[in-house]
């Protein structure tokens, strides 16, 4: 399957985004599919999953109550809505997915098989 991620850009901070991974080879309704970050100079961290179900979510404690995560399997494509972004959310967004990953490995981006090529997310202050 491959993955690509976009809908990033600059904002201000208090400002919204919406990024989109959007899935194409095969379907991924079946795919875990998460969402993680890298800032310059920082490891790569987790932000949020979503599990087949599309209630099944988990976020990051820097971005729970901010951010949400969802999937639209009609259209192979998972979103991720930021809000209230704030500076130290700057960094490249990367979409991930895998089919068969339980629920204490989610947030380990070594566990997915599948990525995409990331997408600039830039918040001023």
């Amino acid at each position: 399957v491959q993955l690509q991620a976009s809908g990033g850009g600059l904002v201000q901070a208090g400002g919204s985004l919406r990024l989109s991974c959007a899935a194409s080879g095969r379907t991924f309704n079946n795919y875990v599919v998460g969402w993680f970050r890298q800032a310059p100079g920082k490891e790569r961290e987790f932000v949020a999953a979503i599990r087949r179900s599309a209630g099944n979510t988990y976020y990051a404690d820097s971005v729970n109550g901010r951010f949400t995560i969802s999937r639209d399997n009609a259209k192979n494509t998972v979103y991720l809505q930021m809000n209230n972004l704030k500076p130290e959310d700057t960094a490249v967004y990367y979409c991930a997915a895998d089919p068969s990953i339980i629920i204490t490995s989610l947030r380990r981006g070594s566990e997915y098989d599948y990525w995409g090529q990331g997408t600039q997310v830039t918040v001023s202050s």
